[in-house]
C-alpha cells in the first residue's frame, strides 16, 4: 500500500509542472498514470487515479487549477476523468509482459483512451456549458431575415386565402 500511496503523491506534485495551452496545459501527470498502471497493475493503478481524482473534488488544491466539486464544470475535466480507465489500459496491457516495446504500444493505447474521454468532455463543456461554440451568422437569432416568422407567416396565409375565396 505505501507504493500506491507514492504513485498518489507524484501524481498531484506534477499537476503543478505545466505547460499552457489555450484552455488545456500540459502537465506530467499522465507519465505517472502510466508508470501506476505499469507497476500497481490496471486495479490499483486505476484506484490510485480514482482516489486522486476525488480527491480534488472534495476540495483539496491537487490539480492544476486547484480543486473542489467545480471543477467538473471547468473543460479540462474529463482529462483528469479519462486518467482511471487510462491506468487501467495501462495495467491490462503491461499485465502479461514488461517488454519496452509492449510499454510503448500501451502507453500509446493509455493516451489514446485519455484523449477519448477528454476530448468529448472538453467538446461538451465548451459547446453547451461555456456556450462557446462558432454558430454560422444566418443561425444566429438577431441575424434572422423578417424578425419573427410566425406572424408573417399568418398574415401571408390570411392573404392567400381572402384571394382564393374570392
Amino acid at each position: 500500500m505505501h507504493q500506491k500511496t507514492k504513485m498518489l503523491a507524484r501524481a498531484a506534485l506534477l499537476a503543478f509542472i505545466k505547460i499552457p495551452l489555450g484552455y488545456s496545459s500540459i502537465t506530467l501527470q499522465f507519465f505517472f498514470t502510466a508508470m501506476a498502471g505499469c507497476l500497481l497493475g490496471p486495479y490499483w493503478g486505476a484506484a490510485s487515479q480514482g482516489v486522486y481524482v476525488l480527491l480534488g473534488l472534495v476540495g483539496l488544491p491537487i490539480f492544476t487549477l486547484g480543486g473542489g466539486f467545480g471543477y467538473v464544470l471547468q473543460p479540462t475535466f474529463g482529462f483528469l476523468l479519462g486518467l482511471i480507465p487510462s491506468a487501467l489500459v495501462i495495467g491490462l496491457i503491461t499485465r502479461k509482459s514488461r517488454r519496452p516495446l509492449r510499454i510503448i504500444l500501451a502507453c500509446a493505447a493509455g493516451l489514446a483512451t485519455l484523449y477519448a474521454v477528454g476530448l468529448p468532455y472538453m467538446g461538451l463543456v465548451l459547446n453547451v456549458y461555456l456556450d462557446n461554440s462558432p454558430v454560422p451568422p444566418r443561425r444566429r437569432p438577431e441575424n434572422r431575415r423578417g424578425g419573427d416568422s410566425v406572424p408573417q407567416a399568418i398574415s401571408f396565409f390570411r392573404q392567400k386565402t381572402v384571394i382564393f375565396s374570392v
